[in-house]
């Protein structure tokens, strides 16, 4: 089990049959510096602690037939038990491709919070009843599936752990970015003024700036109907 921070930070628990995948990424940069300065914690519980039998199970064949194998409730509630007992006040999410996707509006919902218990399935999924039976909120990180719930969860935690207090060096970055405003980001440049013969637009180095301005917005809604449309669409469209 990872060391945690004082009680009082952002606490982050993982459960998971690959606890040596955390903190992974999120033990560099300014994810690892927060956390090393106590900003939000970090736990795994190795749900293979949990398994039944000599061999320690997690897993059986799915009722009704079919291949590959499904992720028992009786060990994954142990699990979650141990992680987040009764009274635990964190949402609890599990990773999967069926879940509602991740938008940025219940990221910045979680990072306002205590903290997240994490679910990480494995196989072809996890028992039905362990969704309802522990409240579990279904959560995709995109249409794709992946080998388990690891990589999302630590995408998932990525985008809340930067939205802390003190963690990101210049707070007015965040209102900019992409889905901030329900549009794309804008184009970004930087020296030299002219690279293999593309140059910096005009209109970012004329000290104008409300002109600035107006064409990064301009440039977020192009950007926003050509690559992702469904964005502009009206909500219940």
């Amino acid at each position: 089990m990872t060391a945690s921070a004082p009680p009082s930070s952002w606490r982050a628990s993982v459960v998971t049959l690959f606890p040596a995948m955390f903190p992974g990424p999120l033990g560099l940069s300014l994810a690892g510096e927060a956390l090393a300065r106590g900003a939000w914690s970090l736990e795994t519980e190795d749900i293979r602690r949990h398994g039944i039998g000599r061999h320690r199970a997690v897993d059986d064949t799915p009722a009704g037939g079919g291949p590959g194998m499904v992720m028992r409730a009786d060990v994954l509630a142990a699990a979650l038990d141990a992680a987040a007992p009764p009274g635990d006040p964190r949402p609890r999410l599990l990773m999967s491709p069926r879940g509602a996707p991740l938008v940025q509006k219940r990221v910045r919902e979680l990072a306002a919070g205590p903290g997240l218990v994490i679910l990480c399935g494995r196989f072809e999924g996890v028992d039905e009843r362990i969704i309802a039976g522990r409240g579990l909120e279904e959560t995709s990180i995109g249409d794709y599936v992946l080998s388990g719930g690891e990589i999302a969860a630590l995408a998932v935690l990525d985008s809340c752990i930067r939205l802390l207090p003190g963690v990101m060096g210049a707070a007015a970055s965040e209102t900019e970015e992409s889905f901030e405003s329900g549009l794309l980001e804008y184009p970004h440049y930087t020296r030299p003024r002219e690279w293999e013969g593309q140059a910096i637009p005009d209109i970012l180095l004329g000290g104008n700036h409300k002109a600035v301005a107006e064409w990064r917005l301009a440039e977020a809604r192009r950007l926003t109907r050509e690559r992702r449309p469904d964005l502009l669409r009206p909500a219940g469209d």
